[in-house]
């Protein structure tokens, strides 16, 4: 594993490590490889050679030539039409078309560069969180190099000597900028590996939005009060979900640049181990088994299991709030409001009044979704989509783990039917058999606990 400080001499800052800056391109102009000052030369790191690529559900990946041993990207920030779930779009910024713009993938050890266009109205730059390099390439305006004006391309490049998750983001103008959507995910491969590769690996970036209902354009004034938030610029029911064969190692990559909020990641049936943070591999003494790992504001955290529990499983923000879409704020509190007197006179002037809200917020998508109601034009429901045996009551940050038993590919499969029965409605011999009441609650135990009174009993 390279330690951090083992990162911070190998990229110049210790004796006898290879110098960075203007003159060190030339160095690679004619080579295959890349010398790294401590005596090792190393090729560019390749797809199914080196690692296994990383996959970003919804996104994708961005492509590189290789010119003198050196790896070259090309990133275009520009406007993008973004689509974050069915019946809402918005003008976002991104990079190359997309939103959130294309994971960078290498391998510990290669060199880079990096071309950035700006297409946009403003100055912008790219800063490479959590990645070890020279000042001069760290990418904050004003402060590390002057902005890149629209029109321009700047050129960053430097070594990789850590592996691990990262990210990407504009660093001039950063609530604007990253509110708008200029963020991405960096994979960085281990040289040599020291634990097993995944056979699933997959890159989710965690993000929040404020659109108010019928908006083009997201607000990035807003500090507190976002209603879309998303996996990947994806806003469920418009997140892919993640496939798994029944057997496999899976990796879960999780970045997270929202503007305030941190995000408790909850997988259902299964408890994973955390092995990574955008600071290193986590000692194996220092793992435990987590059902939910908390993703901090300008944080990566990496996940690992073994998909031995095949399924449809949920994984989302477990603050409640998280796994809502628009139009929920600023409604008054209606629970348990007696509504039909007043719906009775309403719909005599407006025939297609609804009140909504009295017994909780998932009606309002199952209304939408079921044609009873339209919602506001480019807006979307509070929450959810239908689902095989209901209407699911879950939207933004919200996913579905799918695993499958002997899959050859990882289109989604659909649907999984669990062989071993699922919740229903219980039935009345049932209850009988059982003693249970539904009317009347739960009965006297027959078998009161170790040292229960006769008044407890009762």
């Amino acid at each position: 594993m390279t330690t951090r400080r083992d990162a911070l001499k190998l990229t110049g800052f210790g004796a006898g490590a290879l110098a960075f800056g203007a003159g060190s391109a030339s160095a690679y102009a004619h080579s295959t490889t890349v010398s790294h000052g401590a005596g090792e030369a190393y090729r560019p790191g390749e797809p199914g050679r080196d690692y296994r690529p990383v996959e970003t559900p919804n996104g994708s990946t961005l492509p590189y030539t290789v010119k003198g041993g050196v790896k070259v990207f090309h990133l275009i920030a520009e406007e993008v039409e973004h689509e974050f779930a069915p019946g809402l779009t918005g003008l976002c910024w991104g990079y190359n078309g997309d939103v959130h713009g294309p994971t960078i993938e290498a391998v510990e050890g290669d060199r880079v560069r990096i071309y950035v266009t700006n297409r946009l109205i403003a100055p912008t730059t790219v800063h490479w969180h959590g990645v070890i390099l020279n000042s001069g390439m760290d990418g904050v305006g004003g402060l590390s190099q002057r902005a890149i004006r629209p029109g321009e391309t700047f050129v960053y490049e430097w070594t990789f000597r850590q592996h691990g998750t990262f990210m990407y983001h504009s660093h001039h103008d950063e609530m604007t900028q990253m509110g708008m959507g200029l963020m991405g995910m960096i994979v960085v491969h281990p040289r040599r590996l020291a634990e097993p590769l995944p056979d699933r690996d997959f890159a989710l970036q965690l993000s929040t939005w404020m659109i108010r209902p019928g908006a083009r354009r997201p607000d990035p004034n807003e500090m507190s009060d976002f209603n879309i938030l998303t996996i990947n610029g994806k806003a469920y029911p418009g997140t892919a979900p993640l496939i798994a064969r029944t057997g496999q190692r899976v990796r879960i990559r999780l970045g997270n640049l929202s503007a305030m909020h941190h995000h408790p990641i909850h997988l259902h049936g299964y408890a994973f181990e955390e092995v990574m943070t955008d600071g290193g591999v986590i000692p194996k003494s220092a793992r435990r088994p987590e059902t939910t790992t908390l993703v901090p504001t300008g944080a990566t955290r990496t996940l690992e299991f073994i998909a031995n529990n095949p399924g449809d499983w949920a994984m989302h923000c477990h603050m409640t709030h998280h796994v809502m879409n628009q139009m929920g704020h600023g409604i008054p509190n209606m629970i348990g409001v007696e509504a039909s007197g007043f719906d009775a006179r309403v719909t005599s002037l407006l025939p297609a009044y609804m009140t909504m809200g009295q017994d909780g917020m998932g009606e309002m998508g199952s209304h939408i979704g079921s044609g009873h109601m339209r919602a506001p034009a480019n807006s979307l429901p509070m929450v959810g989509a239908e689902g095989p045996h209901d209407y699911i009551t879950m939207g933004g940050m919200f996913t579905i783990l799918k695993v499958r038993d002997g899959i050859t590919s990882y289109g989604d499969p659909g649907w999984y039917r669990d062989p071993l029965g699922m919740a229903r409605p219980a039935t009345a011999e049932e209850l009988s058999r059982d003693g249970i009441n539904a009317r009347t609650g739960p009965a006297a135990p027959e078998h009161p606990m170790p040292g229960m009174s006769a008044e407890h009993e009762h």
